[in-house]
């Protein structure tokens, strides 16, 4: 792997650092799991489109620039370095996308990608229900055909982004006679439809960044299955691998957290536990190492490879990573972190800890990922 960049790539990065100095809004946006923030976040994807930055890897006829993934990278040091805005709509941009990109028809393809570029639609994830939490092979929500129309009953849970968004993505049970990863199908689901219900779920914060999804005989056209019938498993299973390995968390967000956690052990090292000082060293070599992974990956893609079970080595690393900065983070700041909320860097780290919380969970938890490796990766006997 060649670490040096081209002239291309060195051109390119100024192009995106100069936009985002030019565009990034200088005053933060409301949080997205409030529908004032979800609705400023949403005015940013439109400004991020009307320069073909929403989606840069993607297609020109989409909505994106066609670069390549290592100018996608180039393109995500700089966005967090400018310090831009969360992305709203990364359950569509960065899984749902490249999986329409894979599996959908020319017309599904031209009808949700660019709309989905633009922010005029925002996706929800539904993959959980009650009794089918990580396990997805135990949905058991269900669509039966009636014409040309799905008649869908049951409920999806923690769907992320939920509260506020348009449309709903995830695997219904179609074949009422079959079992675990079998008779699944994937459809893209309206949430302004008759017989869907959406509530909102308040998280730890009490902002409500999930929702709960009824479904009460809602139809939803057959030409918004994604895949053929009964097959939703393989395209979820596409899906899960971009949420867990390369798109979804790119390096730069650790490299950002990496680089103030350093900032922070400066301004407290006077008083600061010493032990604290290797675990501050650590975070910043593993933030360095994801990326460095991260590069091998997506050069090795660039060459014809693809990413498999490995994607869950990945997740397990960055989400632990995350954690394990942020509780160094309350570490260094002590008790004064929890009464700082929404005040700036003590604040700013306190809800970043809350949301690393639940990295070992979403995405599939890292119990189940530890299965997959030892099962997929390491080739060691079911036990």
């Amino acid at each position: 792997m060649d670490l040096t960049y081209t002239p291309e790539q060195h051109t390119f990065r100024l192009e995106v650092r100069a936009w985002l100095d030019a565009h990034v809004p200088k005053a933060s946006l409301h949080s997205f799991d409030t529908a004032a923030g979800f609705e400023q976040h949403r005015q940013w994807e439109h400004t991020l489109n009307s320069g073909r930055w929403s989606a840069v890897n993607w297609p020109i006829e989409y909505g994106g620039r066609g670069v390549t993934l290592l100018q996608w990278l180039i393109f995500e040091e700089e966005y967090y370095r400018a310090g831009a805005p969360g992305r709203v709509n990364q359950n569509g941009i960065f899984l749902l996308g490249p999986t329409l990109m894979e599996f959908g028809t020319p017309a599904q393809k031209a009808r949700f990608l660019p709309r989905m570029a633009a922010g005029e639609d925002v996706w929800a994830q539904g993959w959980s229900e009650p009794n089918a939490g990580s396990d997805m092979a135990a949905i058991r929500a269900s669509a039966r055909i009636d014409g040309d129309h799905y008649i869908i009953n049951g409920q999806k849970t923690w769907c992320s982004r939920g509260a506020f968004a348009d449309w709903l993505f995830g695997i219904f049970r179609t074949d009422p006679n079959s079992e675990r990863h079998l008779g699944l199908t994937f459809i893209l689901v309206p949430l302004s439809a008759p017989g869907v219900t959406v509530r909102p779920i308040a998280q730890l914060d009490g902002e409500t960044g999930f929702a709960e999804v009824f479904f009460d005989d809602a139809r939803v056209a057959i030409e918004n299955r994604l895949g053929p019938d009964n097959q939703g498993w393989k395209v979820a299973m596409a899906t899960a691998g971009f949420e867990r390995g390369l798109m979804l968390r790119s390096p730069a967000r650790y490299q950002n957290t990496a680089r103030k956690l350093v900032e922070l052990y400066r301004a407290h090292a006077a008083t600061a536990d010493p032990c604290l000082r290797d675990a501050v060293a650590r975070a910043w070599l593993n933030a360095e190492s994801y990326t460095l992974n991260t590069y091998w990956t997506v050069s090795r893609l660039m060459h014809g490879g693809s990413i498999g079970a490995e994607a869950s080595l990945n997740k397990i690393f960055w989400s632990e990573l995350d954690l394990h900065m942020h509780e160094t983070a309350l570490a260094l700041l002590g008790p004064r972190a929890e009464l700082q909320r929404g005040m700036g860097d003590g604040g700013d780290w306190l809800d970043g800890f809350l949301f690393a919380l639940a990295g070992p969970i979403y995405a599939g938890t890292n119990e189940i990922q530890r299965n997959v490796i030892a099962e997929r990766l390491l080739k060691l006997p079911k036990g």
